[in-house]
């Protein structure tokens, strides 16, 4: 999940998010439109900056207010997508826009969660290409899980599953991404009182080592200091204002690149990560054709 980002998926924020209803959505408060657009603008040219080829999704003025959030109504495998279902029910018409982006980049579906199944991106993590963590949570269900570990069982993929807390009920998002960023293959950022035990233990047997967010930074941000867009191993994009979570990240090796966020993601309730959907991560040069037409060597 930390390899070097090769190619992405990213929406701009339409007509829906710039005048989205505040209570339906959940955001906190009217919208600053004009920052927000500015602001995304910002990460998309971050982004861009870090060698990733961006792949646009068509905005068709759809009332999708959160498909800016791209990372979580699917999810890429190393053999290609899976169509997801997210929990938040006002998001479940974005997961045809994901099957329409895989049918034009041609890159295969591998199946799809149904009901009674949920789940997000956000609740998926990659310990390592053969370990995936899913978390239990208001967006995600076991029978989403099940179904996920039925799909992933053929390549080899073992699920670990663990339980988030309630946190701040559940309209607010708590994603397994809200509380573990990884920065490479040994090291992460945590929010340490919202891990799972059994998550930090996993970690701890793994040799990931665990750089641990300040309370008042969390808070502060709503938790979106911990959504951090790993780039490259040790190279990531985080939400700017939250020095003490930067200088943990820089002290520990990382090259940290920070954009204004205040008017996009703290009201949105979405990060760098959520703001992406990695379509190819690999730390070999890709053929020119590949990054066009075939399917991901690794992404997530």
């Amino acid at each position: 999940m930390t390899d070097p980002l090769r190619r992405v998926a990213m929406r701009r924020p339409g007509r829906a998010t710039r005048e989205a209803d505040p209570a339906l959505w959940h955001y906190a408060g009217p919208l600053d439109a004009g920052r927000l657009v500015r602001q995304y603008d910002a990460f998309a040219a971050c982004v861009a900056e870090s060698g990733a080829e961006i792949e646009w999704m068509d905005d068709t003025d759809d009332g999708l207010s959160d498909s800016i959030f791209v990372f979580d109504p699917s999810f890429m495998t190393p053999a290609g997508a899976i169509l997801l279902r997210p929990g938040k029910s006002l998001r479940r018409p974005e997961v045809a826009l994901h099957d329409t982006l895989y049918q034009r980049l041609g890159v295969p579906v591998i199946g799809g969660v149904e009901p009674p199944g949920l789940a997000e991106g956000g609740d998926l993590l990659w310990i390592d290409e053969t370990t995936l963590a899913a978390a239990r949570s208001f967006r995600t269900n076991q029978a989403g899980i099940d179904q996920l570990r039925d799909i992933l069982a053929p390549l080899g993929t073992r699920v670990v599953t663990f339980d988030l807390p309630v946190w701040n009920g559940s309209a607010a998002c708590l994603h397994l991404l809200s509380v573990i960023s990884p920065l490479d293959r040994d090291l992460a950022l945590v929010y340490p009182r919202l891990l799972p035990v059994a998550l930090r233990q996993l970690l701890r047997d793994r040799g990931i080592r665990c750089l641990e967010a300040s309370d008042e930074e969390f808070e502060a941000s709503n938790g979106l200091n911990l959504n951090v867009l790993a780039t490259a191993p040790r190279r990531c994009i985080a939400v700017d204002g939250f020095a003490h979570t930067a200088r943990l990240m820089r002290d520990a090796g990382c090259a940290v690149t920070c954009f204004a966020a205040d008017a996009l993601c703290m009201p949105c309730e979405g990060g760098p990560t959520c703001l992406t959907l990695p379509l190819w991560r690999t730390r070999r040069t890709p053929p020119a054709h590949a990054t066009r037409r075939t399917p991901p060597a690794h992404a997530g």
